[in-house]
């Protein structure tokens, strides 16, 4: 059998990952390959849409978890935002009760973002795209699961 064949054969018993980086006003989404191998940005959504959007991704790709940040202050206590993100967390289990909901620490994933961004050569105007900041930050929450857990 050719290799590309079994892959692609094989991809279709395994589901993707998706990261959610929830926020009050945006949610940032990445996903990764069906193989599990790299970790791309998908989206940014407003809060209040996430869920719809979720479930219409679903209904498209097979997603087998969900993997969120868990925002954490500098001494490993829960920040603030844990408040807003809790109410998401009990829905989005709700909603999909057959995936399984893993909580990534997402401390420095904004200053990893704005890194990436300055590195990758982006101008001021487009690095204050907080749309972009939350998918890039969404995509590193992916990545460092995926390097947490080979």
């Amino acid at each position: 059998m050719q290799a590309s064949v079994f892959f692609r054969t094989f991809a279709r018993f395994m589901g993707r990952i998706m990261a959610i980086d929830y926020g009050r006003k945006r949610v940032g989404l990445a996903v990764t390959d069906p193989l599990r191998i790299t970790a791309n940005g998908l989206d940014t959504v407003p809060a209040d849409r996430v869920l719809s959007y979720i479930a219409d991704y679903t209904k498209k790709e097979t997603v087998d978890m969900f993997v969120v940040g868990l925002p954490r202050q500098m001494n490993y206590t829960e920040s603030e935002s844990m408040q807003y993100i809790k109410p998401f967390l009990d829905k989005l289990r709700k909603q999909f009760p057959d995936k399984e909901v893993v909580m990534v620490d997402e401390r420095f994933t904004s200053v990893l973002a704005h890194r990436a961004m300055l590195d990758a050569g982006l101008k001021k105007k487009d690095r204050q795209d907080k749309a972009l900041v939350d998918k890039i930050s969404a995509t590193i929450i992916l990545q460092s699961y995926l390097e947490m857990n080979p």
